[in-house]
């Protein structure tokens, strides 16, 4: 029996859930669930007023099944990854790197986070009657986990890591309405917005590992172009992820002034992500990349969210 398996056989149920709470960072899931629930917000109907119980309970479902879709991805990346986290400073003391967990115990949490998300999706069908939760909800979980492989092969792998979160607002306007991806285009603009916005943040948190990776054959796009080039793709990113937003903004009549400074806030909010990174360097990057971003998304949620409800 493994060093792994032999700690993780002295760790009960409870304490197992707290370190992987811990190693995933569950606070991280601010990136996506603003988005999320502006989406489901826009494709509630507008007129005539909303059943408002039946609203709630869909908003509860969607939060749920984003604890447990994203839960399911980062274990899978932290599975996917543990050999490689354990040869990196950075990453050695992860709780599978560094063998607080095994990774039976992993996987077992990871089936029992997808065998739940499926199961509330389901009861959009079962409540609802809307079939393409539950008939999506296996493509979904493929498509996040995805990304954790795809620095293997694409320095590309910041995109789809950006496409993962990108399918939130979508799948939470299908939990709502499906109809509402073909009626509201700004859906579109906004999870393009996330795509972009999440790459170029991501490849601001890939410089910490550029060297590391470059070593290991991994691929990223700051150990393909170094740092200098790196940053000019998150800003380019980035300047693509703000045109966006501002094509949500003019698309969609909900969105009035409220969203359009927030719109602004974010911009400036871009601005000083990479003028902290310029100035400070590595040293910047937890600022950078938490910090700023975590107050982006939810600056966008709360004033999409009282645009959509004041301008109904």
């Amino acid at each position: 029996m493994s060093r792994a398996a032999d700690q993780s056989s002295t760790i009960g149920l409870t304490q197992a859930a707290g370190i992987i709470a811990s190693d995933i960072k569950l606070a991280h899931s601010v990136f996506a669930l603003p988005f999320a629930i502006l989406a489901a917000f826009m494709a509630f109907p507008q007129r005539p007023s909303p059943p408002w119980r039946e609203s709630a309970i869909k908003l509860v479902l969607i939060v749920v099944c984003m604890f447990f879709a994203r839960t399911w991805a980062m274990l899978v990346n932290r599975l996917a990854d543990r050999t490689i986290d354990a040869g990196n400073e950075r990453t050695k003391r992860r709780a599978f790197a560094s063998g607080r967990l095994s990774a039976r115990t992993g996987w077992t949490a990871a089936a029992g986070c997808a065998a739940a998300f499926i199961g509330v999706a389901s009861l959009f069908w079962f409540i609802f009657s809307n079939m393409w939760p539950p008939l999506l909800a296996a493509p979904v979980l493929a498509w996040i986990a995805f990304y954790s492989f795809t620095k293997r092969f694409t320095a590309l792998c910041h995109l789809f890591l950006g496409g993962a979160l990108a399918a939130s607002p979508l799948a939470a306007a299908i939990a709502v309405d499906p109809r509402t991806l073909s009626t509201t285009p700004s859906l579109w603009f906004l999870a393009g917005f996330v795509l972009m916005w999440v790459a170029g943040f991501d490849v601001i948190y890939a410089l910490a590992d550029e060297e590391f990776d470059r070593c290991r054959g991994l691929n990223s796009i700051p150990a393909r172009l170094g740092w200098r080039r790196a940053i000019w793709a998150s800003r380019a990113l980035h300047a693509l992820a703000l045109a966006l937003l501002i094509g949500a903004w003019r698309w969609d009549p909900r969105f009035g002034l409220l969203f359009g400074v927030g719109v602004a806030i974010v911009a400036c909010l871009l601005m000083l992500e990479h003028s902290i990174v310029a100035r400070r360097g590595k040293a910047g990057l937890d600022m950078a990349f938490f910090t700023v971003n975590g107050i982006v998304s939810c600056v966008l949620g709360a004033v999409g969210c009282l645009d959509v409800l004041t301008r109904a």
